[in-house]
């Protein structure tokens, strides 16, 4: 059975279910934060030497083993693996009334945790809205990090001091809002590196030697102005309305062998071009010319 935790003000026991990349930075986080991380469900090899250098001493154990001796469970297995899981335990009759649940899927709110609260558990969902490789490098990025974080009302408090515990800070997310939530960061997060290796293979196949080297500083110094300024940080063929460059950009990727690099950067230039049209960035004419050559037809040509 899980502990009391009112024997150990603020402390408490924390068993963590998948000792993935996020797993084991978030479990390293809260025993440096002075709470006992006291087992460990790591099955691939990989996830086994991750609990080693993040989390030595701590023992690997069966879910079922880890859930009995924990006061705090914290899930951070595959989206696509949670309401099984959740379920599958509620089955085998292993949650506790009391003991905290906790998963870091940002797509889902509480409600996936419904097996484990219908038995007593308190369910939270506490997201870190970061990239992890799960090295120790990770820990000092989460000071810097924010988590989207959803419970309910009467335990809001205990999500929000977990997540400051771990140096990071909380932003309440509703729960009917964590799929649009989820789908900004991969947009933002997941989209980034496509667009960053597509560009490198180019570079590449044109016999650049280093591109990490020469699209490092241009992508930084982006990145950098448009979190500062938004879009007022656009520059570029599209945003100066050069129809021209455009049409021999999309040329050139016609006649090279790259079609998925082609149809991101088509369908990029376009939503870059709507936007800017918007407000106010390209004048009518010349969102006009740009949504031209970048339509579905031959030569880009027709209309928008």
């Amino acid at each position: 059975m899980a502990a009391d935790a009112s024997r150990r003000p603020g402390r408490l026991g924390v068993g963590i279910v998948g000792a993935g990349r996020v797993g084991a930075v978030l479990g390293a986080a809260l025993r440096s934060a002075g709470h006992a991380v006291v087992g460990v469900a790591a099955v691939s090899e990989a996830s086994r030497e991750r609990a080693e250098n993040l989390l030595p001493g701590v023992p690997v154990l069966e879910v079922p083993d880890i859930i009995e001796r924990a006061e705090l469970v914290l899930l951070t297995v595959p989206d696509d693996a949670l309401p099984t899981l959740v379920e599958g335990l509620a089955q085998l009759g292993v949650w506790q009334a009391g003991q905290l649940v906790v998963h870091t899927s940002g797509r889902y709110g509480t409600a996936v945790l419904g097996p484990a609260r219908a038995a007593g558990a308190i369910p939270l969902a506490i997201h870190p809205a970061m990239t992890f490789t799960g090295m120790s490098l990770d820990l000092g990025r989460l000071p810097d990090s924010m988590f989207g974080i959803t419970a309910p009302s009467a335990v809001l408090p205990i999500a929000q001091a977990l997540v400051v515990e771990m140096g990071a800070e909380p932003v309440v997310i509703e729960e009917e809002s964590r799929a649009l939530y989820h789908a900004a960061l991969a947009h933002a997060s997941n989209h980034l590196v496509t667009i960053a290796a597509q560009s490198a293979q180019l570079l590449a196949d044109l016999g650049v030697q280093h591109p990490d080297r020469m699209l490092g500083p241009l992508m930084k110094a982006s990145l950098e102005n448009a979190l500062s300024s938004g879009e007022g940080a656009l520059t570029g063929p599209v945003a100066r309305g050069d129809a021209g460059t455009v049409r021999a950009h999309r040329a050139a990727l016609e006649a090279h062998d790259a079609p998925d690099t082609r149809q991101a950067y088509l369908g990029m230039a376009r939503a870059t071009a709507l936007r800017a049209l918007e407000r106010g960035i390209l004048t009518p004419a010349q969102g006009e010319a740009i949504l031209a050559a970048l339509a579905d037809v031959p030569g880009g040509s027709g209309p928008p």
